[in-house]
């Protein structure tokens, strides 16, 4: 059994890697969009970090220890910039192949399956991501924001924020049923971004709002992000992880099932 579990697991593999292979194709000549994503990032450093930065000056944590302004708001944009790239690669451009472009009509007549498709996209979304990250990270070590040696594992941190989004993109993009839909998936990520603990500790907000925060995907990654930017490390790190395990695990497996039954409809 072992072997026949290994031999499929393989093929799926391969074909996964078609639909990765078939992106990167689509996108070579592209790039400038791509890019354009990770640049609006760091226009968010620029802004917030630096600008407001430079007026609000050092804040005390929780734990009682005294950063800069910009280094608190770093690791949350660090951490909102893996997620936006994953998320809009998963969900409205997978929107578009699917309701517009019938990109997997065709696709589907060959030997892929649904979740060769759902497979595919996430690594490609991965990818997309990741540029983000890289992009993000060479400006905050060029600016001196990187303090300490456990920010090397805010990069696979973030690429993991991006894995638990990427199930959940794919899901909506399956959900929706036109584009104004997506203002609406927006307006829950903004929220996210505002009040997930980039701008001020979760701490300091009312004692009413704190558990809204709590139950954020995004709260979790930036707290994930930014302790070990920092190298401020604590056991509710272990409490991060495991909801944002839960969220890529539970989001795949939907995504999987929503991505079959729309496909062979």
């Amino acid at each position: 059994m072992s072997v026949i579990a290994y031999s499929v697991a393989r093929a799926s593999l391969s074909r996964s890697g078609s639909m990765l292979a078939r992106n990167w194709v689509a996108m070579r000549r592209a790039w400038v969009l791509v890019l354009s994503g990770g640049i609006e990032s760091l226009l968010f450093l620029f802004a917030f970090g630096f600008g407001v930065g430079a007026l609000v000056g050092d804040i005390t944590l929780p734990g009682g220890a005294e950063i800069s302004y910009t280094a608190f708001v770093a690791p949350a944009i660090l951490a909102n910039a893996a997620m936006m790239g994953t998320l809009l690669e998963t969900s409205i451009n997978v929107f578009a192949k699917f309701k517009w472009m019938k990109v997997y009509d065709g696709i589907l007549n060959t030997p892929m399956r649904p979740w060769d498709v759902a497979l595919g996209e996430v690594w490609w979304a991965l990818i997309r991501g990741g540029i983000y990250v890289g992009m993000f990270v060479v400006t905050m070590a060029a600016f001196g924001l990187v303090d300490s040696w456990w920010a090397v594992l805010a990069v696979p941190a973030c690429v993991f924020i991006s894995l638990a989004f990427a199930g959940l993109g794919l899901t909506l993009a399956t959900l929706f049923r036109d584009w104004p839909d997506f203002d609406w998936m927006m307006a829950v990520v903004f929220a996210m971004f505002l009040f997930g603990g980039t701008f001020t500790p979760v701490e300091s907000y009312p004692g009413f709002a704190q558990p809204l925060v709590y139950v954020m995907p995004l709260y979790h990654g930036i707290e994930l992000v930014r302790g070990l930017s920092l190298g401020d490390l604590s056991p509710m790190m272990l409490l991060n992880v495991a909801y944002l395990t839960a969220l890529a695990a539970a989001g795949t497996w939907i995504a999987q099932r929503r991505l079959s039954s729309a496909l062979y409809k």
